[in-house]
Protein backbone atom coordinates (compact mmCIF):
# COMPACT_ATOMS: atom_id res chain seq x y z
CA UNK A 1 0.00 0.00 0.00
CA UNK A 2 1.09 3.09 -0.92
CA UNK A 3 2.48 5.62 1.50
CA UNK A 4 0.86 9.43 1.43
CA UNK A 5 3.09 11.71 0.88
CA UNK A 6 3.98 14.24 4.01
CA UNK A 7 5.16 17.62 2.92
CA UNK A 8 6.45 20.13 5.45
CA UNK A 9 4.56 23.25 4.54
CA UNK A 10 5.97 25.55 7.48
CA UNK A 11 9.61 24.36 6.12
CA UNK A 12 9.27 25.54 2.63
CA UNK A 13 8.16 28.75 3.32
CA UNK A 14 10.94 28.91 6.39
CA UNK A 15 8.30 29.96 8.62
CA UNK A 16 7.65 28.36 12.59
CA UNK A 17 3.81 26.17 12.81
CA UNK A 18 2.45 28.96 14.80
CA UNK A 19 2.97 31.39 12.16
CA UNK A 20 0.26 34.33 11.80
CA UNK A 21 -1.90 34.57 8.35
CA UNK A 22 0.26 38.04 7.90
CA UNK A 23 3.40 35.98 8.78
CA UNK A 24 2.83 33.30 6.04
CA UNK A 25 1.40 35.79 3.62
CA UNK A 26 5.07 37.63 4.23
CA UNK A 27 7.05 34.79 4.09
CA UNK A 28 5.33 33.54 0.85
CA UNK A 29 5.85 36.73 -1.07
CA UNK A 30 9.07 37.07 -0.27
CA UNK A 31 9.82 33.50 -1.39
CA UNK A 32 7.15 33.99 -4.60
CA UNK A 33 9.59 37.20 -5.93
CA UNK A 34 13.10 35.42 -5.51
CA UNK A 35 11.56 32.41 -7.64
CA UNK A 36 9.29 32.79 -10.03
CA UNK A 37 9.09 31.55 -13.59
CA UNK A 38 9.33 35.25 -14.96
CA UNK A 39 12.30 36.06 -12.48
CA UNK A 40 14.47 32.73 -13.35
CA UNK A 41 13.43 31.82 -17.47
CA UNK A 42 14.12 28.22 -18.16
CA UNK A 43 14.99 27.58 -14.57
CA UNK A 44 14.07 23.66 -13.63
CA UNK A 45 14.94 24.05 -9.79
CA UNK A 46 13.54 27.55 -9.48
CA UNK A 47 10.37 26.63 -11.00
CA UNK A 48 9.82 23.16 -8.97
CA UNK A 49 10.37 25.47 -5.80
CA UNK A 50 8.04 28.07 -7.11
CA UNK A 51 5.15 25.52 -7.22
CA UNK A 52 6.64 23.91 -4.25
CA UNK A 53 5.51 27.29 -1.95
CA UNK A 54 2.93 27.94 -3.91
CA UNK A 55 0.71 24.73 -2.65
CA UNK A 56 2.49 25.20 0.85
CA UNK A 57 1.06 28.85 1.09
CA UNK A 58 -2.84 27.31 -0.44
CA UNK A 59 -3.04 25.17 2.44
CA UNK A 60 -1.31 27.39 5.01
CA UNK A 61 -3.39 30.37 4.00
CA UNK A 62 -6.99 28.65 4.16
CA UNK A 63 -7.63 28.02 7.85
CA UNK A 64 -9.41 24.97 7.22
CA UNK A 65 -6.91 23.34 4.96
CA UNK A 66 -4.32 24.45 7.18
CA UNK A 67 -6.42 23.09 10.36
CA UNK A 68 -6.36 19.82 8.15
CA UNK A 69 -2.54 19.63 7.47
CA UNK A 70 -1.87 20.76 11.14
CA UNK A 71 -4.19 17.30 12.35
CA UNK A 72 -2.97 14.78 10.16
CA UNK A 73 0.19 15.82 8.89
CA UNK A 74 -0.85 15.94 5.29
CA UNK A 75 -3.52 17.39 2.96
CA UNK A 76 -5.83 16.09 0.55
CA UNK A 77 -9.13 18.14 -0.84
CA UNK A 78 -10.97 14.54 -0.56
CA UNK A 79 -10.14 14.65 3.35
CA UNK A 80 -13.44 15.84 5.47
CA UNK A 81 -12.42 18.10 7.62
CA UNK A 82 -14.94 17.10 10.10
CA UNK A 83 -13.16 13.43 9.74
CA UNK A 84 -9.52 14.53 10.11
CA UNK A 85 -10.66 16.98 13.60
CA UNK A 86 -11.90 13.59 14.76
CA UNK A 87 -9.26 11.47 13.98
CA UNK A 88 -6.86 13.86 15.95
CA UNK A 89 -9.52 14.06 18.82
CA UNK A 90 -9.73 10.45 19.17
CA UNK A 91 -5.93 9.81 18.81
CA UNK A 92 -5.86 7.89 15.69
CA UNK A 93 -8.51 5.92 13.67
CA UNK A 94 -8.22 2.85 15.23
CA UNK A 95 -9.16 4.64 18.63
CA UNK A 96 -12.57 5.40 16.95
CA UNK A 97 -12.33 9.23 16.51
CA UNK A 98 -14.60 8.71 13.32
CA UNK A 99 -17.20 7.39 15.10
CA UNK A 100 -18.17 6.02 11.98
CA UNK A 101 -18.23 2.28 11.28
CA UNK A 102 -17.55 -0.63 13.59
CA UNK A 103 -14.71 -1.40 15.30
CA UNK A 104 -12.10 -4.48 14.31
CA UNK A 105 -13.92 -7.71 15.00
CA UNK A 106 -17.25 -6.17 14.92
CA UNK A 107 -19.93 -6.95 12.35
CA UNK A 108 -20.55 -4.96 9.30
CA UNK A 109 -23.15 -1.75 9.56
CA UNK A 110 -24.18 1.19 6.70
CA UNK A 111 -23.06 4.56 7.31
CA UNK A 112 -25.46 7.17 7.30
CA UNK A 113 -25.31 10.79 5.74
CA UNK A 114 -21.70 11.87 5.08
CA UNK A 115 -20.04 9.52 7.21
CA UNK A 116 -18.69 6.27 6.07
CA UNK A 117 -19.44 2.41 6.99
CA UNK A 118 -16.55 -0.40 8.00
CA UNK A 119 -16.29 -3.81 7.98
CA UNK A 120 -12.87 -4.84 9.15
CA UNK A 121 -13.86 -8.41 9.26
CA UNK A 122 -11.37 -10.39 8.49
CA UNK A 123 -8.41 -7.64 8.25
CA UNK A 124 -4.83 -7.92 9.72
CA UNK A 125 -3.86 -5.23 12.03
CA UNK A 126 -0.54 -6.82 12.64
CA UNK A 127 0.95 -4.52 10.15
CA UNK A 128 -0.45 -1.43 12.04
CA UNK A 129 0.35 -2.78 15.51
CA UNK A 130 1.83 -0.08 17.98
CA UNK A 131 4.67 -2.43 19.23
CA UNK A 132 6.32 -5.54 17.65
CA UNK A 133 4.14 -5.37 14.42
CA UNK A 134 5.44 -5.87 10.75
CA UNK A 135 5.61 -3.09 9.13
CA UNK A 136 5.64 -2.83 5.41
CA UNK A 137 7.07 -0.62 2.67
CA UNK A 138 8.80 1.93 5.03
CA UNK A 139 5.30 3.26 7.00
CA UNK A 140 4.37 3.60 9.96
CA UNK A 141 1.18 2.60 11.12
CA UNK A 142 0.03 5.69 11.59
CA UNK A 143 1.07 6.78 8.81
CA UNK A 144 -0.70 3.36 7.09
CA UNK A 145 -4.15 4.38 9.05
CA UNK A 146 -3.51 7.32 6.95
CA UNK A 147 -3.01 6.27 3.81
CA UNK A 148 -6.56 3.78 4.02
CA UNK A 149 -8.65 6.75 5.11
CA UNK A 150 -7.66 9.34 2.71
CA UNK A 151 -8.37 7.05 -0.12
CA UNK A 152 -11.58 6.36 1.79
CA UNK A 153 -12.92 9.77 2.23
CA UNK A 154 -11.36 10.98 -0.80
CA UNK A 155 -15.31 8.98 -2.37
CA UNK A 156 -17.07 10.15 0.29
CA UNK A 157 -16.23 13.57 0.60
CA UNK A 158 -15.97 14.01 -3.21
CA UNK A 159 -19.96 13.12 -2.77
CA UNK A 160 -21.53 16.56 -4.64
CA UNK A 161 -21.90 15.08 -8.26
CA UNK A 162 -23.86 16.04 -11.33
CA UNK A 163 -27.77 16.27 -9.98
CA UNK A 164 -27.02 16.26 -6.86
CA UNK A 165 -29.71 17.74 -4.46
CA UNK A 166 -27.01 18.71 -1.64
CA UNK A 167 -25.40 21.91 -2.87
CA UNK A 168 -24.69 24.70 0.01
CA UNK A 169 -25.78 28.01 -0.78
CA UNK A 170 -22.51 29.84 -1.99
CA UNK A 171 -22.95 33.68 -1.37
CA UNK A 172 -21.89 36.30 -4.57
CA UNK A 173 -18.73 37.93 -5.31
CA UNK A 174 -18.03 41.17 -4.92
CA UNK A 175 -17.42 43.36 -8.30
CA UNK A 176 -15.41 46.52 -8.34
CA UNK A 177 -16.01 48.90 -11.80
CA UNK A 178 -14.00 51.91 -12.21
CA UNK A 179 -15.71 54.92 -13.68
CA UNK A 180 -14.12 58.27 -15.11
CA UNK A 181 -15.86 61.55 -14.26
CA UNK A 182 -15.52 64.74 -15.15
CA UNK A 183 -13.98 67.81 -13.06
CA UNK A 184 -17.57 69.40 -12.30
CA UNK A 185 -18.77 65.93 -12.59
CA UNK A 186 -17.60 65.29 -9.10
CA UNK A 187 -17.89 68.31 -7.55
CA UNK A 188 -21.69 69.67 -8.54
CA UNK A 189 -22.94 65.71 -8.05
CA UNK A 190 -24.25 63.52 -11.22
CA UNK A 191 -26.00 60.60 -12.07
CA UNK A 192 -24.48 57.39 -14.02
CA UNK A 193 -26.11 55.50 -16.23
CA UNK A 194 -24.10 52.28 -16.51
CA UNK A 195 -24.75 48.60 -17.87
CA UNK A 196 -23.03 46.37 -15.62
CA UNK A 197 -21.58 43.21 -16.41
CA UNK A 198 -22.33 40.33 -13.79
CA UNK A 199 -23.92 36.88 -12.74
CA UNK A 200 -26.91 36.65 -12.22
CA UNK A 201 -29.21 34.04 -11.10
CA UNK A 202 -30.07 31.62 -13.70
CA UNK A 203 -34.16 32.00 -14.86
CA UNK A 204 -34.24 28.82 -15.67
CA UNK A 205 -33.82 27.02 -12.74
CA UNK A 206 -34.22 30.08 -10.38
CA UNK A 207 -30.58 29.82 -8.61
CA UNK A 208 -30.96 25.86 -7.64
CA UNK A 209 -28.95 24.68 -11.05
CA UNK A 210 -31.74 21.92 -11.42
CA UNK A 211 -34.72 21.30 -13.04
CA UNK A 212 -37.50 18.89 -12.74
CA UNK A 213 -38.92 16.47 -9.55
CA UNK A 214 -36.22 14.73 -7.67
CA UNK A 215 -35.81 11.09 -9.24
CA UNK A 216 -34.23 8.36 -7.42
CA UNK A 217 -30.71 7.86 -7.50
CA UNK A 218 -29.46 5.14 -9.98
CA UNK A 219 -26.16 4.84 -8.98
CA UNK A 220 -27.23 3.82 -4.92
CA UNK A 221 -30.65 2.96 -6.11
CA UNK A 222 -31.85 5.34 -3.23
CA UNK A 223 -29.66 4.39 0.19
CA UNK A 224 -27.37 7.03 -0.15
CA UNK A 225 -24.53 4.89 0.39
CA UNK A 226 -22.27 2.65 -1.82
CA UNK A 227 -20.14 0.07 -1.41
CA UNK A 228 -16.27 0.00 -1.58
CA UNK A 229 -13.65 -2.94 -1.23
CA UNK A 230 -9.75 -2.32 -0.45
CA UNK A 231 -8.11 -4.98 0.14
CA UNK A 232 -9.80 -7.22 3.04
CA UNK A 233 -11.60 -4.24 4.17
CA UNK A 234 -15.37 -3.59 2.84
CA UNK A 235 -16.24 -0.05 3.55
CA UNK A 236 -19.13 2.21 2.54
CA UNK A 237 -19.41 5.93 1.66
CA UNK A 238 -22.04 8.54 0.40
CA UNK A 239 -22.90 8.00 -2.96
CA UNK A 240 -20.90 10.43 -5.62
CA UNK A 241 -23.89 10.63 -7.85
CA UNK A 242 -26.80 11.84 -5.30
CA UNK A 243 -24.23 13.46 -2.17
CA UNK A 244 -25.81 10.64 0.04
CA UNK A 245 -29.32 12.03 -0.43
CA UNK A 246 -30.96 9.02 -2.62
CA UNK A 247 -31.76 11.46 -4.59
CA UNK A 248 -30.75 13.45 -8.13
CA UNK A 249 -32.42 15.93 -10.68
CA UNK A 250 -31.95 16.83 -13.78
CA UNK A 251 -28.88 19.83 -14.22
CA UNK A 252 -29.86 22.95 -15.82
CA UNK A 253 -28.90 23.20 -19.19
CA UNK A 254 -29.01 27.01 -19.43
CA UNK A 255 -26.57 27.67 -16.20
CA UNK A 256 -25.30 24.10 -16.40
CA UNK A 257 -25.57 23.24 -12.90
CA UNK A 258 -24.38 26.61 -11.49
CA UNK A 259 -27.73 28.87 -10.49
CA UNK A 260 -25.91 31.63 -12.45
CA UNK A 261 -25.46 32.85 -15.86
CA UNK A 262 -23.58 35.90 -17.16
CA UNK A 263 -26.13 38.82 -18.38
CA UNK A 264 -25.98 42.79 -18.33
CA UNK A 265 -28.16 44.95 -15.99
CA UNK A 266 -28.65 48.71 -16.30
CA UNK A 267 -27.98 50.98 -12.85
CA UNK A 268 -28.26 54.48 -11.93
CA UNK A 269 -25.24 55.47 -9.19
CA UNK A 270 -25.80 58.54 -7.53
CA UNK A 271 -22.36 60.63 -7.53
CA UNK A 272 -22.76 63.05 -4.37
CA UNK A 273 -21.52 66.69 -5.05
CA UNK A 274 -17.86 66.71 -3.46
CA UNK A 275 -17.05 62.94 -4.53
CA UNK A 276 -13.51 62.96 -4.15
CA UNK A 277 -10.59 60.64 -6.62
CA UNK A 278 -10.95 57.51 -5.60
CA UNK A 279 -13.59 57.60 -3.42
CA UNK A 280 -15.78 54.10 -3.76
CA UNK A 281 -19.47 53.79 -3.64
CA UNK A 282 -20.91 50.86 -2.32
CA UNK A 283 -24.03 49.30 -3.95
CA UNK A 284 -25.76 46.61 -1.86
CA UNK A 285 -26.31 43.05 -3.15
CA UNK A 286 -25.36 44.24 -7.18
CA UNK A 287 -22.25 42.41 -7.10
CA UNK A 288 -22.92 38.90 -8.93
CA UNK A 289 -25.61 36.67 -7.82
CA UNK A 290 -24.99 34.10 -5.53
CA UNK A 291 -24.90 30.31 -6.32
CA UNK A 292 -27.66 27.71 -5.00
CA UNK A 293 -29.96 30.52 -3.22
CA UNK A 294 -26.60 32.29 -1.65
CA UNK A 295 -26.78 35.98 -0.96
CA UNK A 296 -25.64 38.54 -3.91
CA UNK A 297 -22.44 40.21 -3.68
CA UNK A 298 -22.33 43.74 -3.27
CA UNK A 299 -21.05 46.29 -5.81
CA UNK A 300 -18.42 49.05 -6.09
CA UNK A 301 -18.04 51.89 -7.90
CA UNK A 302 -14.54 53.38 -7.62
CA UNK A 303 -14.19 57.40 -8.77
CA UNK A 304 -11.59 58.77 -10.81
CA UNK A 305 -12.15 62.72 -11.46
CA UNK A 306 -10.48 64.43 -14.49
CA UNK A 307 -8.06 67.68 -14.60
CA UNK A 308 -9.25 71.16 -14.99
CA UNK A 309 -6.63 73.49 -16.71
CA UNK A 310 -6.94 76.00 -14.09
CA UNK A 311 -7.95 74.30 -10.90
CA UNK A 312 -5.82 71.62 -9.04
CA UNK A 313 -8.25 69.91 -6.80
CA UNK A 314 -6.25 68.50 -3.07
CA UNK A 315 -9.46 66.71 -1.26
CA UNK A 316 -11.62 69.80 -0.67
CA UNK A 317 -9.72 72.24 -1.42
CA UNK A 318 -9.14 74.06 -4.68
CA UNK A 319 -5.40 75.53 -6.09
CA UNK A 320 -5.00 77.74 -8.48
CA UNK A 321 -2.05 80.10 -9.43
CA UNK A 322 -2.80 83.84 -10.21
CA UNK A 323 -0.62 86.26 -12.11
CA UNK A 324 0.23 89.54 -10.18
CA UNK A 325 1.72 92.42 -11.44
CA UNK A 326 4.84 94.07 -9.51
CA UNK A 327 3.27 96.69 -8.60
CA UNK A 328 0.56 94.94 -6.90
CA UNK A 329 2.16 93.07 -5.19
CA UNK A 330 4.73 95.77 -4.04
CA UNK A 331 2.10 98.22 -2.79
CA UNK A 332 -0.62 96.13 -2.39
CA UNK A 333 -3.88 95.43 -4.26
CA UNK A 334 -7.67 93.78 -4.54
CA UNK A 335 -7.97 91.48 -7.38
CA UNK A 336 -10.38 89.58 -8.89
CA UNK A 337 -9.91 85.36 -8.75
CA UNK A 338 -11.72 82.87 -10.67
CA UNK A 339 -13.27 80.03 -8.19
CA UNK A 340 -15.71 77.28 -8.35
CA UNK A 341 -18.37 79.44 -7.83
CA UNK A 342 -17.47 82.57 -10.40
CA UNK A 343 -15.23 85.59 -9.41
CA UNK A 344 -14.11 86.68 -5.82
CA UNK A 345 -12.46 89.51 -4.77
CA UNK A 346 -8.82 88.41 -2.84
CA UNK A 347 -6.73 91.03 -1.15
CA UNK A 348 -3.28 91.25 -2.25
CA UNK A 349 -0.93 92.42 0.83
CA UNK A 350 1.61 95.21 0.58
CA UNK A 351 5.29 93.40 0.75
CA UNK A 352 3.65 89.87 -1.52
CA UNK A 353 6.02 87.73 -2.69
CA UNK A 354 5.74 85.01 -5.54
CA UNK A 355 4.75 81.54 -4.68
CA UNK A 356 3.12 83.41 -1.70
CA UNK A 357 -0.27 81.55 -0.90
CA UNK A 358 -3.20 83.41 0.20
CA UNK A 359 -6.71 81.71 1.54
CA UNK A 360 -10.12 82.42 0.77
CA UNK A 361 -12.23 80.61 2.95
CA UNK A 362 -14.83 78.19 2.35
CA UNK A 363 -14.32 78.94 -1.27
CA UNK A 364 -13.79 75.05 -1.99
CA UNK A 365 -15.34 72.14 -2.59
CA UNK A 366 -18.65 71.08 -0.65
CA UNK A 367 -18.07 67.95 1.90
CA UNK A 368 -19.58 64.88 0.19
CA UNK A 369 -19.81 63.30 3.83
CA UNK A 370 -19.89 66.53 6.58
CA UNK A 371 -23.39 68.47 5.94
CA UNK A 372 -22.81 72.21 5.49
CA UNK A 373 -18.47 71.93 5.66
CA UNK A 374 -16.60 73.46 2.54
CA UNK A 375 -13.09 73.53 1.52
CA UNK A 376 -11.17 76.62 0.80
CA UNK A 377 -9.32 77.89 -1.96
CA UNK A 378 -5.62 78.63 -2.10
CA UNK A 379 -4.18 81.40 -4.50
CA UNK A 380 -0.52 81.52 -5.00
CA UNK A 381 0.70 84.52 -6.39
CA UNK A 382 3.14 84.47 -8.65
CA UNK A 383 4.60 88.24 -9.60
CA UNK A 384 5.11 89.34 -13.36
CA UNK A 385 7.32 91.84 -14.47
CA UNK A 386 6.77 93.57 -17.30
CA UNK A 387 9.40 94.41 -19.65
CA UNK A 388 11.54 97.55 -20.13
CA UNK A 389 10.22 98.23 -23.97
CA UNK A 390 10.64 101.87 -24.08
CA UNK A 391 13.52 104.26 -22.82
CA UNK A 392 10.84 106.23 -20.47
CA UNK A 393 9.78 102.97 -18.71
CA UNK A 394 13.52 102.02 -18.18
CA UNK A 395 14.31 104.58 -16.82
CA UNK A 396 11.61 104.90 -14.20
CA UNK A 397 13.04 101.07 -13.21
CA UNK A 398 16.19 102.64 -12.68
CA UNK A 399 15.14 105.33 -11.01
CA UNK A 400 13.22 103.13 -8.32
CA UNK A 401 16.40 100.67 -7.83
CA UNK A 402 18.01 103.93 -6.55
CA UNK A 403 15.54 104.10 -4.16
CA UNK A 404 15.23 100.61 -2.63
CA UNK A 405 19.47 99.72 -2.93
CA UNK A 406 18.64 96.51 -0.68
CA UNK A 407 20.30 93.68 -1.92
CA UNK A 408 17.14 90.47 -2.14
CA UNK A 409 20.43 88.06 -2.13
CA UNK A 410 21.86 89.71 1.14
CA UNK A 411 20.08 87.20 3.40
CA UNK A 412 21.00 84.08 0.96
CA UNK A 413 25.06 84.97 1.29
CA UNK A 414 24.75 85.64 5.12
CA UNK A 415 23.90 81.59 5.33
CA UNK A 416 26.91 79.97 2.93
Amino acid sequence: MATTQQKDYYGALGIKKGATADEIRKAFRKLARKYHPDVNPNDKKAEEKFKEISEANDVLSDPKKRKVYDQLGFYSDNIDPAAAEAYARGGGFGAGGFGAGPYPGSSSQQGTGGGAGFDFGGFDFSDFAGGGGRQTGGSTGAGGFRDIFSSIFGAGAAGRGAGSMQHEPEPGTDLEYQVNIGFWDAIRGTVLRLNIAHLETCANCHGKGTIGTPQTCPQCHGSGQISQTSGRMKFNTPCPRCGGSGKVQTTCPVCHGDGAVEGTAPLEVRVKAGTRDGQRIRIANKGNAGLYGGPAGDLFIIIRIGEHPVFRREGDDIYVTIPVSAPEAALGAKIEVPTIDGRSQLRVPPGTQSGQKLRLREKGVPSATKEGVRGDEIVEVKIVVPEARDLKVRELWQEMQKLTPEDPRAELWAKV
